[in-house]
This record gives C-alpha cells, sequence and structure tokens, in this order.
C-alpha cells in the first residue's frame, strides 16, 4: 500500500500532539512490509507520518518539489528533514529549481500520481494560497485517489 501525506504546517502543539497520534494509529492499521509512506518530509504532518511510518517498520519515499525546497524550510526543521532524506529507499524529483507555491503544487501532484491512498492533516477550509492543502486534496480528488482527513474534533490552526 502506498500512502501520501499532506497537511497544514505550524499547528498549534495541543492540536500537534492529536494530530501525531491519528497518524500514528492509521499507520499502524497497516502491514508493515507492505507500506510505503510517500512525503514531501516538510515540518508539520509530512515529517510525521515519514516518521511513523519507519518507526511501523514501512518504507519512505521522499518528493523534492524543487532544488531549493530545503533552504525555505525551518532551520530548526533541517536535521530531520536531512535524516529522513537519507532514510528513503527513493527520491523523486520535479526538476524544478526555485521553491515556491507552484514547485510545491507539482511535487504534490508528482507525490499523488504515486499513491494509493493520500492522508489529509487538513480543516476542510479552503488554502490560505495557491498549493495548500484544499488544493492538494482537490488535485487528489480529481485524479480518483482516495482521501482520508485525519483532523482532530474540535481542533483549530490558529
Amino acid at each position: 500500500m502506498r500512502i501520501g501525506i499532506t497537511g497544514h504546517r505550524g499547528l498549534p502543539a495541543e492540536v500537534e500532539e492529536r494530530v501525531r497520534r491519528a497518524l500514528a494509529e492509521t499507520v499502524e492499521a497497516y502491514d508493515a512490509a507492505d507500506l510505503v509512506g510517500v512525503s514531501c518530509i516538510a515540518d508539520g504532518p509530512d515529517a510525521w507520518f515519514a516518521q511513523a511510518v519507519l518507526d511501523h517498520g514501512g518504507r519512505i519515499e521522499v518528493v523534492l518539489p524543487a532544488e531549493q525546497y530545503r533552504a525555505d524550510l525551518p532551520d530548526w526543521h533541517h536535521p530531520t528533514y536531512d535524516e529522513l532524506l537519507l532514510r528513503a529507499s527513493a527520491v523523486h524529483r520535479t526538476g524544478l529549481d526555485g521553491s515556491d507555491s507552484h514547485a510545491h503544487m507539482r511535487g504534490s501532484e508528482l507525490l499523488i500520481d504515486q499513491v494509493d491512498q493520500l492522508l489529509a492533516v487538513w480543516d476542510g477550509k479552503p488554502a490560505r494560497g495557491y498549493g495548500g492543502t484544499a488544493d492538494v486534496v482537490a488535485y487528489a480528488e480529481g485524479k480518483g485517489v482516495p482521501v482520508r482527513v485525519l483532523w482532530p474534533e474540535g481542533a483549530t490552526r490558529d
């Protein structure tokens, strides 16, 4: 089973804890031998999901939206990003250099084109900018990829 991830970054600590737990529980329902998690490994749900897949004994593949992608992530996330990238069984690249909203959306499209299901840590609201979680969910639905939304009841982003 190939599962992709998309989701909101910068979640409050109490929401983060609940989302991490939901991701771990979701991943643990799959046979580790057959599980491949596909992620862009950004800070937040992307990295939490990838780590949960590895902790469960599955494999991860990483999608790099742009060659400059890492530089646009928070400095505090670089060690986690680097470790997850090293543990990836495959790395997929869009071929784009600059890390902008168009590259991020292209990375998400590349991710969705390779998965059987998409997990979305999504509050159900419209994207705040092009390539946001809602846009990724809409792309997946348009491609016929099943989407499973993981959003804690009563949680808010801000």
